[in-house]
């Protein structure tokens, strides 16, 4: 999403964007958090044409304990999709970003059990290739309830006991510097779920960061480097 497109879109939504007529859902707004440069593992800019399309990458957004995905599809996606969050909420998601409209950004905290990617393992990631779960493929699935959400339509739920999308990172993409920042959210957040069920472990491990925003840039890892396992379904 360009700048100036998150801007009408916060703007459409804390007025109460009119949403289709046979919504009967309360109003949903993006939540903005800190404005975040994404960065590779060398600390430079994320460029859209150094994504490999049908890869999964991980950066931690909103907050430095809670994981996202970010990938490149191998095709445009416009938007335009009406999504309804657990508690019945409507939004219409806006689509990727970049040159071709192809990246997109999700929360990796799955709707139903909150199963997300570790240092150690990941039960939940991007499958490009077809398989049992992912059926023909370019999906997110989560092996630990068999979830399958579709990347290029908001992450709907496709299959499986998920009970809403996975929450929408808003990104903007400077296409002058061909660089890639985080905004905020928009859906169906689990971070309060998330932090309840996981902050001893995430202390733990973070310390007093658990809770802390992503401040300035955040780096981003394949998947596949960013835990040791993935358990692929």
């Amino acid at each position: 999403m360009e700048r100036r497109d998150f801007v009408k879109l916060c703007a459409a939504s804390a007025a109460g964007a009119t949403l289709p007529e046979t919504s009967q859902a309360k109003d949903l707004s993006a939540r903005t958090y800190n404005r975040v440069k994404l960065l590779d593992e060398r600390g430079q800019p994320v460029r859209v044409d150094t994504l490999a399309k049908g890869v999964g990458y991980v950066f931690e957004y909103p907050f430095a304990s809670t994981p996202a995905f970010l990938i490149r599809l191998d095709k445009p996606v416009a938007g335009g999709v009406v999504l309804k969050t657990e508690s019945g909420d409507d939004y219409k998601w806006a689509g990727g970003v970049g040159p071709d409209k192809s990246v997109v950004a999700y929360s990796a905290i799955c709707a139903h059990k909150l199963t997300y990617p570790t240092k150690q393992v990941s039960f939940i990631g991007y499958r490009h290739t077809p398989s049992p779960v992912a059926g023909p493929g370019r999906v997110i699935t989560c092996c630990s309830d068999r979830s399958v959400y579709d990347p290029s339509a908001g992450a709907r739920v496709v299959s499986g006991p998920a009970p809403q999308p996975l929450c929408t990172i808003l990104l903007e993409h400077d296409a002058k510097a061909d660089e890639l920042y985080a905004l905020g959210t928009f859906g169906g957040e689990m971070f309060t779920e998330f932090f309840k069920r996981f902050e001893f472990r995430l202390q733990m491990e973070m310390g007093n960061r658990t809770r802390a925003q992503a401040d300035r840039t955040a780096t981003v890892r394949e998947l596949a480097n960013y835990s040791a396992q993935w358990a692929q379904c």
